[in-house]
């Protein structure tokens, strides 16, 4: 079976010829299509009162996207509120970090980024565990980073400053597609919203929370990354299509546990306790 077109569900790349996807469109022949399935929207200033968080309360912020960027100072914008200087802001990417030049002043001093990675964003914040932190989140969210900074006793308030919407599929025809890539637990429930479970071409998802919502609603994955031998969305379709092209069977995929950064976090939460006695012990004398 010949896989003719994939439809990616991201935003259409500016240069296609720079995009990850090009290399794979050569490779095996096939039309690569962009549509995303979601759009993310700020929230309004009435819905960030109703959660009663105060911005001025606290000493950092906390960013994963650079959505929650434009809203967090949208909102700052409509409320009056003036950001002071000594605010500090923790990234989860130099991309986001880098994207905050659009409102503030960069400086290294008040900003930090991670590699994008959960592990890396968390010591970030560790570095910094004396701030009053305001942890800026989309609706849905993973639950793993507010879990962990609560788990470490951390003083983080989690505050909506962005929601997920589904995007306008009316134009979209399954039938003509070879295969789905998906990035997103909101990606998947778009798809089932608009064209159900069954008859579905061959998935590709990103992602543990992605994977787990289509196999939660029955759906077939034949795809998937992250993992060893797919670090990337385009790795692991491109695999697949080496398969299908040497008539290899493809097995669905299974969600396997990860306990990483569970570990991780306990070995965090000893470092803290472990500071904190010793702390406590110079005080005493």
């Amino acid at each position: 079976m010949k896989i003719q077109r994939v439809l990616v569900s991201q935003p259409k790349p500016a240069i296609f010829e720079k995009s990850p996807f090009y290399e794979l469109s050569q490779k095996h022949n096939v039309e690569i299509v962009y549509h995303p399935f979601i759009r993310v929207v700020g929230v309004s200033l009435k819905e960030f009162r109703s959660q009663r968080i105060e911005i001025l309360d606290h000493t950092a912020v906390i960013f994963t996207s650079r959505t929650t960027v434009d809203s967090f100072f949208h909102i700052c914008e409509e409320a009056r509120i003036t950001v002071p200087e000594t605010m500090k802001y923790i990234c989860q990417t130099e991309a986001v970090a880098l994207y905050l030049q659009k409102y503030i002043v960069y400086r290294k001093r008040k900003i930090s980024f991670a590699d994008g990675s959960f592990t890396s964003l968390i010591e970030q914040i560790i570095k910094h565990k004396d701030e009053k932190f305001l942890l800026a989140l989309s609706e849905p969210h993973k639950p793993e980073l507010p879990d962990a900074l609560a788990k470490l006793k951390l003083a983080v308030d989690p505050v909506i400053l962005a929601r997920t919407v589904s995007a306008d599929l009316d134009d979209v025809k399954l039938a003509d597609f070879g295969m789905v890539a998906l990035y997103s637990p909101s990606d998947i429930k778009a798809l089932i919203e608009k064209f159900g479970t069954e008859n579905l071409p061959p998935l590709a998802v990103f992602g543990d929370g992605a994977l787990k919502t289509a196999l939660d609603a029955g759906i077939t994955v034949l795809a998937n990354a992250p993992r060893p031998a797919a670090p990337s969305m385009v790795k692991a379709i491109d695999i697949y299509l080496d398969k299908i092209a040497e008539g290899e069977e493809v097995l669905p995929v299974q969600l396997s546990a990860d306990t990483s950064n569970e570990d991780f976090i306990r070995s965090q939460q000893h470092k803290l306790a472990k500071k904190s006695r010793a702390k406590r012990t110079v005080t005493e004398k």
